[in-house]
């Protein structure tokens, strides 16, 4: 009878320690990933932000460069599936198709220098040029948040408790590295040419 309720007692104290160690990492993984959530919500309001500077910047723009409807209708497409996009996984693929669209419009402004002299163009690139930098800076913390989230699931038992718990992997990383925001630099100065290497001179023939 003592053996019994021995085993009785050791079997409820092994299912106390495991149901603790099951409720303690569920706790962990809801809040890693409330973690990922809350870093979200701060790169949805840059982006937000950046979307709002875009149709001032793109007016202003039009104004010395008429020329390049091409560039303006595929920032206005980007923008759009920016705004239109419901989850992080499209709103980042958005936001890398704005990127480079914007890239584009930065690089033919080297083209018309009165547009480069505009105040109002010259404010509107300098708040804009602000608002990549906190784009990068949450976007660095909510891919730290979501690789710290990935990396404590796949931890065994951590994989266990996740699987019977309904915590799946959150893929949508921002993929491309911090040098693809960085609008490539065109010089359209053609008059500082090098001039050509002299050719040495033969020797002279004995």
């Amino acid at each position: 009878m003592k053996v019994g309720l021995i085993i009785v007692v050791i079997l409820l104290i092994l299912a106390l320690i495991v149901g603790s160690g099951f409720v303690g990492r569920r706790n962990q993984m809801a809040v890693k990933r409330e973690a990922v959530n809350a870093a979200w919500s701060q790169v949805d309001v840059v982006l937000q932000r950046r979307a709002d500077l875009i149709p001032n910047l793109v007016a202003t723009v039009k104004g010395f460069a008429v020329h390049e409807e091409q560039v303006f209708g595929e920032i206005a497409q980007a923008r759009s599936a920016l705004i239109g996009a419901r989850t992080p996984a499209d709103k980042i693929a958005a936001n890398g198709a704005l990127d480079s669209a914007l890239s584009r419009l930065l690089v033919i402004t080297e083209n018309y220098p009165q547009l480069k002299s505009n105040e109002n163009f010259l404010r509107l690139q300098d708040e804009l040029s602000g608002t990549e930098n906190r784009i990068a800076v949450e976007r660095r913390r909510y891919n730290d948040a979501v690789q710290d989230y990935n990396t404590f699931l796949s931890l065994f038992p951590n994989s266990l408790v996740a699987s019977m718990s309904g915590f799946t992997r959150n893929d949508a990383y921002f993929k491309a590295d911090e040098g693809s925001r960085t609008a490539p630099k065109v010089n359209f100065d053609f008059n500082k040419s090098q001039a050509p290497a002299n050719p040495a001179p033969a020797p002279a023939k004995p």
